[in-house]
């Protein structure tokens, strides 16, 4: 699995991950940082737009809100998204922040995922398009 940083011409293939409008991931592309994971196919994982055999497995959208990173969209593989966490986690530790994400209810592999790699389920978050979220925190700053 190569992790890469998305460029606009992922977009398409993004959307198509987390069902969502191509415009969406752009936008997304553009306002925060997005990794994502393609699976190995050879070819170079340093290369500034995608190569068109390179099936995505997974995306993390994250951003710094008030002393948080909040990771802001997941998608993708459980396995892709395990390691996709490690981003903003590793940022998160450098710069000394909690960690907060939320996740669809439905979505039990995202779930699992995200337990998995040691945050806390701490309650309910807001509803997303009509949808229950679950609420995570890693705090490892104290």
């Amino acid at each position: 699995m190569d992790v890469r940083d998305a460029v606009d011409a992922d977009a398409e293939a993004l959307a198509a991950v987390a069902d969502a409008p191509v415009r969406a991931m752009r936008r997304l592309i553009r306002d925060r940082t997005v990794r994502l994971a393609t699976a190995d196919t050879g070819s170079d994982p340093h290369a500034d737009a995608p190569a068109d055999d390179e099936p995505v497995l997974g995306f993390v959208g994250f951003d710094v809100r008030d002393g948080v990173l909040h990771v802001t969209r997941l998608g993708g593989t459980e396995t892709a998204v395990r390691r996709l966490l490690e981003e903003p986690l590793r940022f998160a530790s450098a710069e000394d922040l909690p960690v907060e994400v939320l996740v669809l209810e439905s979505e039990t592999p995202l779930c699992d995922a995200v337990e998995h790699v040691g945050f806390d389920r701490v309650g309910h978050g807001p509803r997303f398009e009509g949808s229950p979220t679950v609420r995570y925190v890693l705090d490892e700053t104290g």
